[in-house]
């Protein structure tokens, strides 16, 4: 059963990406930001351009250096979730799992150069991250790429695949959320960046987001669990 689902998500990624898989509930419709909200409490920033493009969210900073996360309105515990994915070089994103309004949660990171695919933690500790070693050979340098993330336990065990091959399969040994909460929002990041000074950059010098960058999500869907 597992060897088919994958071979299903290896023959969507051939084929261009057309619509979400079936069984999957659309999470944004194309063409406004229903559904989605732009968090004011996080440490990223309050006023990232999260925006809708030829049916695609985009996601950029006006002003430049100012960042923020796009969050879905509704929370969510056991989950898979697939998304399309285009993302320009020297824009440091990820997508959130679990997160809370204030952005702490389990990150799939997005940063090319760098390390795309990656589980890290954001405002929180992750007690075993995950590492996409198999990233390169399937990925497709400035074009869409699927991800395809599920998320179940209170102790969180998450697997990802993408373009339909399968990166990592990670079981926490803890739960890592403050109070141990057992769901949240999906969440997309616009990573904010210090314009003034590499004293104030605080590890994010202005190379995390260039001027111009853009991330770019569609097809975005999730199955309960």
């Amino acid at each position: 059963m597992r060897l088919c689902i994958t071979l299903l998500f290896a023959f969507i990624a051939t084929i261009g990406f057309s619509q979400i898989p079936k069984g999957f509930k659309p999470l944004f419709n194309g063409k406004n930001l229903k559904g989605w909200h732009v968090s004011r409490t996080t440490h990223q920033g309050t006023t990232p351009n999260f925006y809708v493009e030829d049916g695609a969210i985009v996601a950029s900073q006006q002003p430049f250096g100012q960042g923020g996360i796009l969050l879905t309105d509704k929370t969510f515990r056991d989950f898979e979730l697939y998304m399309e994915i285009k993302i320009d070089s020297f824009s440091n994103g990820g997508i959130f799992l679990r997160s809370n309004e204030g952005g702490a949660a389990y990150q799939v990171e997005l940063v090319l150069p760098g390390n795309t695919g990656d589980l890290l933690g954001e405002r929180i500790r992750v007690s075993k991250p995950g590492k996409a070693t198999k990233r390169d050979s399937v990925w497709k340098a400035g074009d869409w790429n699927s991800f395809r993330i599920r998320m179940t336990g209170e102790i969180p065990h998450i697997t990802l695949w993408i373009n339909g091959v399968e990166m990592w399969s990670v079981q926490q040994t803890r739960n890592d959320f403050i109070a141990g909460a057992t769901e949240g929002m999906v969440a997309l990041q616009c990573h904010w960046t210090a314009v003034y000074s590499p004293a104030a950059s605080g590890g994010m010098p202005l190379s995390s987001w260039i001027p111009g960058a853009k991330h770019r999500y569609r097809n975005i869907g999730i199955k309960k669990l």
